[in-house]
């Protein structure tokens, strides 16, 4: 009897591996050559087998849930204005326990991946008027989104956090008017990543 064949690997597969690459690059043990490296590979992994074989050598990080720090305090990021212009929230910040983003005739760009937060529940409330946010939420922080959209509309798509995280919560308030905002969980991926998925989706579809 021959040996049972390797189970095929999933999209969400391929995203979980990524992020334990991504993580490993972020406390030093891969180099960015190798970080980018096993990016490629993992998205063009097609068994699960592939995949944990681009981790093996990272040792517990591969179960280790994302850590979403909290220092509880007053201060922090209140406010993100964007008109007629951009704002860039990304890396090392501190997330006010009421973080407002207005976005007129602009757009802000917010991760939340490495961010610090203010209080175990945060609110955020992100208006737009002609512009809109793309809000990058981690694994591990648990997620309530409220929204209404005139004339706009948002792009909400979060899968659940990760059994047993127990992250802190984010309440996401959203209201957009011929505009919208996108709500991703993940980090935000590179123009070398997303022209890897997409020549890979392709070569799948033929």
């Amino acid at each position: 009897m021959g040996d049972l064949p390797e189970i095929r690997a999933s999209d969400a597969d391929r995203e979980r591996t990524v992020g334990v690459l991504r993580s490993s690059g972020a406390n030093g043990q891969l180099t960015v050559e190798e970080l980018d490296e096993r990016v490629a590979a993992a998205y063009s992994a097609r068994t699960r087998g592939e995949l944990e074989r681009l981790v093996e050598d990272l040792g517990e990080t591969r179960d280790r849930p994302a850590d979403v720090p909290v220092r509880p305090g007053g201060e922090g990021t209140h406010w993100v204005v964007s008109i007629m212009g951009g704002s860039d929230r990304r890396g090392r910040w501190r997330v006010g326990r009421t973080c407002t983003v207005v976005n007129v005739m602009g757009g802000s760009d917010l991760d939340l991946n490495d961010a610090e937060f203010a209080g175990e529940v945060v609110e955020m409330r992100v208006f737009s008027l002609m512009g809109g946010s793309d809000v990058w939420i981690p694994d591990g922080l648990d997620i309530e989104v409220s929204e209404l959209a005139l004339m706009g509309g948002n792009d909400i798509r979060i899968r659940e956090p990760r059994p047993g995280d127990g992250g802190p919560l984010l309440r996401l308030k959203l209201l957009s008017i011929m505009g919208g905002t996108t709500v991703r969980r993940g980090r935000k991926k590179s123009r070398a990543e997303r022209r890897l998925e997409r020549e890979r989706r392709k070569h799948l579809g033929r």
